[in-house]
């Protein structure tokens, strides 16, 4: 099976090619370091021992900074290698972690490019965190004796059947690595039904995010910009489509002393967004343009990066975007340890089981539709009590579930005593 995978891979190089290309028509970013995916790395070269860590994109690379932290105050001869595979993700490393790690693109999971970023910086260990399956990445691994871990790992029923469908192939690359440590009981037992061993479940790194000081300052001075008498609604992370079943609803609330703050999940729509609220006639300012907010304007444009602490924290209520539509949900998790009631859509399966303890905590309700969505967040917007009630219930929703970092470490502990693979 891995021989036919990989001639696909190689018949498959036009398109990734073209892809790259395509993308960068809104992305430029994608043609930077555009030979780091096929494993050349001249600009970057570690200095110390490496301990690699892989996380896609921005949601990954935020949920890998607790983790970040942990390694380096457990292991401070190590270098910190942070790869990704979007450049949004990239940019989020350099926010979150500035010179303190390394930082570079994952090869595409061709056989040479894969065994070059291992020659290049020879890791003592490698964490993928989530759903990352690299079958000749994986195999490569193993053949240069360097412990891999899946962590964090979340696999969801409609992945799963999809990862079935070479089962060979999925089940022969999950027993090669070291560990595997799932999010929920549910990920496990999918893992395990693909053929996975030495699976543990750690809980969600997501959970051991804290606010920092200078966020929660920065939410204050956000307040003060919008207005610390107007009530905030914040639309977070936002995906295509949702924003103007969302604008729409904020039509239908009744509440014109209401400020709306949309962030939309991907900074290359920004633009798009504007130009939606200036075909629906919303007076609006961008966020990154640092101004008061006008008493005439209804909403602001959070085209900012790496500030959805300070989002959150200058908000009354939370909508959590990319649930109103189905594309699965993103972090809820944030906006409950900053203590903010939270209103999801139906479509939450990327934090699933988060979602629902969230629900259940009182921390969180949910909504169907847009109409839905004016008529809860109108019913919360006019009951304080209520909203400090869902506040406090996520602020102790999100406490009740942190440990995440500590069994990762302790599972690199088992794996550090095994074996001769990085030393103390």
């Amino acid at each position: 099976m891995n021989w036919i995978y990989t001639t696909v891979l190689f018949l498959l190089l036009p398109y990734v090619l073209f892809h790259l290309v395509w993308r960068a028509r809104r992305q430029p970013e994608y043609l930077r370091h555009w030979g780091e995916r096929f494993g050349s790395y001249r600009r970057v070269r570690p200095l110390r021992p490496v301990i690699w860590l892989h996380a896609v994109s921005v949601g990954e690379t935020r949920a890998a900074a607790p983790l970040v932290k942990a390694l380096q105050a457990r292991y401070p001869e190590h270098q910190i290698l942070l790869t990704h595979m979007t450049p949004t993700g990239r940019a989020t490393g350099e926010q979150l972690f500035g010179a303190d790690v390394l930082r570079c693109y994952l090869p595409y999971d061709y056989p040479f490019a894969v065994r070059r970023f291992l020659d290049h910086f020879k890791p003592e260990l490698g964490l993928l965190l989530e759903t990352e399956i690299w079958p000749n990445l994986i195999h490569a691994c193993r053949a240069a004796d360097v412990p891999l871990c899946l962590v964090n790992a979340r696999l969801s029923e409609k992945s799963a059947r999809r990862y079935a469908r070479f089962g060979k192939l999925s089940a022969a690359s999950l027993r090669q690595m070291s560990a595997i440590a799932a999010q929920t009981e549910e990920d496990a037992l999918r893992l395990e039904v693909l053929g996975a061993s030495n699976v543990s479940v750690m809980g969600n790194l997501k959970f051991d995010i804290a606010p920092s000081a200078e966020m929660l300052e920065l939410g204050g001075r956000l307040l003060q910009r919008f207005g610390p008498e107007r009530l905030i609604f914040l639309a977070a992370s936002t995906r295509e489509g949702e924003e103007e079943q969302i604008l729409a609803a904020m039509k239908n609330i009744g509440m014109p002393e209401l400020l709306t703050v949309i962030v939309p999940r991907h900074p290359q729509r920004f633009d798009a967004v504007a130009q939606l609220l200036e075909r629906m006639g919303f007076s609006y300012q961008r966020r990154s343009l640092d101004q008061p907010v006008g008493a005439g304007t209804s909403v602001v444009l959070g085209d900012s990066m790496g500030e959805m602490f300070a989002y959150y924290a200058a908000c009354d209520v939370a909508f959590i975007g990319g649930s109103l539509l189905p594309h699965g949900g993103q972090n809820l998790i944030e906006a409950c340890a900053v203590g903010k009631p939270v209103i999801l859509g139906l479509h939450t399966w990327n934090f699933a089981e988060a979602a629902e303890r969230a629900v259940e905590a009182g921390a969180a309700v949910r909504v169907a539709d847009s109409e839905e969505l004016a008529r809860e967040l109108r019913n919360l917007l006019h009951d304080t009590e209520r909203r400090r009630r869902m506040g406090q219930a996520g602020l102790e929703f999100s406490r009740q579930h942190q440990g995440a970092t500590e069994k990762v470490m302790a599972i690199l502990e088992v794996i550090a005593n095994d074996g001769d693979h990085f030393s103390h």
